[in-house]
């Protein structure tokens, strides 16, 4: 119980850092296509470019919210076992 208790801590800590991340890329790609001329096409293509270490963060970021929620799921299968044999250990000494 700890472990998930501390899991879902993690998993705030990881949807905040995911919010942050995509927050900044958005700020960056914006402030790049202002700041930048040509056609839109062009001002897209230089922003997406500008802003791709934020691109990277945000990318990073989600990746350990995934890892975060892998982690919980793996948590919860291994309580809901645990929960399943000692249900079987006590059925055995029913009998």
């Amino acid at each position: 119980m700890a472990e998930a208790a501390k899991g879902i801590e993690a998993l705030h800590r990881a949807e905040v850092a995911v919010a942050d991340a995509d927050l900044a890329y958005e700020r960056e790609l914006a402030l790049a296509f202002v700041n930048n001329d040509g056609s839109v096409a062009d001002r897209q293509a230089v922003a997406k470019l500008q802003a791709g270490n934020k691109k990277l963060d945000l990318d990073l970021a989600k990746a350990e919210l995934n890892r975060v929620k892998a982690k919980l799921r793996s948590i919860e299968s291994a309580q809901v076992s645990v929960s399943v044999i000692s249900k079987l250990v006590e059925m055995e000494y029913k009998r």
